[in-house]
C-alpha cells in the first residue's frame, strides 16, 4: 500500500494516524477530505474553501491560497498539510514542508486523474471504502455524462480574469476537461499555464467565449462586454463545475454534459 500513495511531487506517504490533523489549502481538496468523511480531522483551511458551508464554518482560515499566514498555519500544528502546483507558491509549500511532517503535493491535469486523488487521499487517511465508491461514482458520472453526447466541435475562449484577460492553455485540467466534451479550448499554444489574451484578436478565432464564475466572478453584467470587443457570443460557466477536481468532478461531469447538449441545441436553432 505505501508503494501506491506517492503525490505529484514523487514523495511516498505513509498512512496517517488516527489523530492527524489536516489543513488544506486547496478549495477543492478540502471539499473532497470532507466528503471522504474526513472533516473532524480538518484544522485549517483558505478563506475560498467554502464547500461544504457547515462543515467548515468553524475551521479556522489560514489565509488565501497565494498568501499564505504561516504562522497561523503552524499555530495550528497540523501534521498533514495538502497542496497544489497550480493553486499554491511553491515557496510557501517549501517553508510548510520545514515546519510541517506531511505536505501532500497534488497536480491533476485532466478528469481521469481524479480515481487516483481518492486513492491517494483514501490510502493515506483511512478511508479506502470512502475513496472506492467515490472512484465508482466517478466512473458512473463519466460514462453517464458522455452516453450520447456527440462532440460539440467549437472552439472556445475560456476567460477566467478581466483586467487583464486571461485564459488557460490547453496544458491544464479545465482545457481538458472541456475537450472530454469536444469543446476545443483557445490559444492553441501557449507558454504560460494561464496566458493573458488579446480578447479582440483571438475573438476572430473562436465559436463563443466562456466567462467563467471564477476566479474572477464573472456576472450576466460582463457578457455584453466580452461580446462586444470579441465579437463573439458569450455566456457564462459555472467554474466549479469545470474547475474544481476532486469529488466536485463528479458533479462536474453531469453539469458539462447539459451544458453541452444546449450549446449543440442552441447553435442549431440559430443555423
Amino acid at each position: 500500500m505505501t508503494g501506491a500513495l506517492v503525490d505529484a511531487a514523487g514523495l511516498a506517504h505513509e498512512r496517517a494516524a488516527d489523530d492527524a490533523r489536516i489543513v488544506s489549502l486547496v478549495p477543492s481538496l478540502t471539499e473532497l477530505v470532507c466528503d471522504l468523511g474526513l472533516g473532524d480531522r480538518l484544522v485549517g483551511r483558505t478563506g475560498f474553501c467554502i464547500h461544504p458551508r457547515e462543515t467548515l464554518r468553524a475551521v479556522p482560515k489560514v489565509g488565501g491560497t497565494k498568501d499564505v499566514d504561516l504562522a497561523k498555519l503552524e499555530a495550528l500544528a497540523p501534521t498533514h498539510v495538502i497542496v497544489n502546483v497550480d493553486e499554491n507558491r511553491r515557496e510557501d509549500a517549501e517553508a510548510i514542508a520545514r515546519i510541517v511532517p506531511h505536505v501532500i503535493v497534488t497536480h491533476p491535469l485532466a478528469p481521469d486523474d481524479n480515481p487516483g486523488l481518492y486513492r491517494l487521499f483514501g490510502g493515506i487517511f483511512g478511508r479506502e471504502d470512502e475513496a472506492q465508491m467515490l472512484s465508482a461514482r466517478y466512473a458512473e458520472a463519466r460514462e453517464r455524462a458522455l452516453d450520447g453526447v456527440m462532440p460539440n466541435a467549437a472552439r472556445v475562449l475560456y476567460l477566467i480574469w478581466r483586467e487583464p484577460w486571461m485564459s488557460i492553455s490547453r496544458d491544464t485540467y479545465i482545457s481538458r476537461m472541456l475537450g472530454m466534451f469536444g469543446w476545443d479550448t483557445l490559444p492553441a499554444e501557449s507558454a504560460e499555464r494561464y496566458p493573458e489574451v488579446d480578447l479582440a484578436a483571438l475573438g476572430r478565432d473562436v465559436d463563443r467565449v466562456l466567462l467563467s464564475t471564477e476566479p474572477f466572478p464573472f456576472r450576466e453584467t460582463h457578457l455584453a462586454e466580452a461580446a462586444a470587443i470579441s465579437g463573439r457570443p458569450a455566456e457564462l460557466i459555472d467554474g466549479e463545475m469545470v474547475s474544481w477536481y476532486g469529488s466536485r468532478a463528479i458533479r462536474g461531469l453531469d453539469y458539462l454534459a447539459a451544458f453541452t447538449r444546449r450549446d449543440a441545441r442552441d447553435r442549431r436553432a440559430a443555423g
